[in-house]
């Protein structure tokens, strides 16, 4: 569990490079909430990375077994690729820091195929609550701290040493790689590119019930993720400081999602995924209504603090439900495949809405923004409804 929460923070690290410490970089040089909404699209290769994660399941790297060679090569790359923004310069053209910053994407979501499948592979049936509590607790304080450190240093000494400093970061995170135990050998690997693709696609598709399972994958953290498209730039823009969302915004977030992916953890063994699943997806969607209050009042401490950490407990408790189901879809045999597939389909709405988001929070205003949130979440829950006997009877079949 302790190896799964550092790989954990190794996913989240460069996760927030290209969102919050992007989102702020671009404020900074002036860019518009509807440019900066389409420069979130640099992150699509998190949602195709089901297009090369047969790629992991088929040829592994022959150098630390077959899953920690990928996730070891990644990083090294990631290292550099992080180090190579501080040559950018958004006042003069946002084209080259949209390339860098896909670059990033593409191999933060590599390392993410075989963290993901690592994951899957070693966790026995009892222990996916825990691992996915585990890798929430790491995605989350290396996300915070990724994106507090690069706005600390960003306000005081520029962007340029920010990401040099977090380039060498993330090469710290190689030594857990090398020292972590390979995942179980499997009986019969895959023998073809082939093979790694049809037969897993065949499982996930051919079973009862399996494409209201996969809607449910789909749908279920749309309202959340749309509430958090533009967090970071809804703070400056209520008249919080970089430096106040990196001392105080951010690790409030980050207090909120861990104490969430712990009790959502705890809960889950006792509720089961149905009603843990109902009840953390109607506390998603009425606490994202808090932020409307923060958008009326304008920079209130006591208001951003009760909003950001209620809302994030909320979220996360979510998010470890959703781990849950997809980890419990896995074949060991697939593992990189089909967990980036249906994590992928998990991760549409999160970078499926960035103009959409930014358009309504350029028209409509910042309170608008955050009822649409709510309204997008009930859809989700409705399908979750309708599809309890068949996530009961997966719930059943995988303890």
């Amino acid at each position: 569990m302790l190896v799964i929460m550092v790989m954990g923070a190794a996913s989240g690290y460069p996760n927030q490079l290209t969102e919050s410490a992007l989102q702020a970089w671009l404020k900074d040089s002036h860019a518009t909430n509807t440019q900066i909404g389409w420069m979130s699209y640099v992150a699509l290769p998190y949602l195709l990375k089901f297009l090369w994660a047969p790629l992991v399941d088929r040829y592994p790297i022959p150098l630390l077994g077959r899953r920690r060679g990928w996730i070891l090569v990644t990083q090294l790359l990631l290292a550099a690729a992080i180090a190579s923004m501080a040559v950018q310069n958004p006042a003069v053209s946002l084209t080259p820091i949209a390339i860098c910053a896909a670059i990033i994407v593409f191999l933060s979501a590599t390392q993410d195929i075989g963290i993901d499948a690592y994951r899957s592979d070693v966790s026995l049936p009892p222990e996916r609550g825990l691992a996915a509590t585990a890798t929430n607790l790491g995605y989350r304080t290396a996300a915070w701290f990724a994106s507090a450190v690069a706005l600390v240093i960003a306000d005081y000494f520029g962007w340029r040493p920010a990401f040099l400093i977090l380039g060498g970061v993330m090469t710290l995170f190689c030594i857990t790689t090398w020292l972590a135990p390979e995942a179980p050998a499997i009986q019969q690997p895959p023998r073809s590119l082939r093979e790694t693709i049809v037969i897993p696609l065949k499982e996930l598709l051919a079973g009862p019930g399996a494409a209201a399972l996969l809607c449910v994958v789909a749908v279920f953290k749309i309202g959340d993720a749309f509430a958090m498209k533009f967090f970071t730039a809804f703070m400056l823009d209520t008249g919080f400081t970089k430096t106040e969302v990196a001392v105080y915004v951010k690790p409030l977030f980050t207090a909120g999602a861990l104490i969430g992916a712990v009790v959502g953890g705890v809960l889950m063994v006792r509720l089961g995924l149905l009603r843990s699943m109902l009840i953390f997806g109607i506390l998603q969607a009425l606490t994202n209504l808090m932020y409307c209050a923060l958008a009326a009042t304008g920079k209130n401490y006591l208001l951003m603090v009760s909003a950001v950490l209620i809302e994030h407990v909320a979220g996360a408790m979510g998010g470890i439900a959703v781990m849950a189901l997809i980890m419990a879809l896995c074949d060991v045999r697939y593992s990189a495949f089909q967990y980036a597939l249906l994590s992928s389909i998990a991760l549409l709405p999160r970078y499926g809405l960035g103009y959409p988001a930014g358009w309504v929070a350029d028209q409509g205003g910042w309170a608008i923004y955050y009822v649409v949130s709510f309204a997008l979440a009930m859809p989700g829950l409705l399908i979750v409804w309708l599809t309890r006997d068949k996530i009961n009877a997966l719930d059943q079949q995988r303890t």
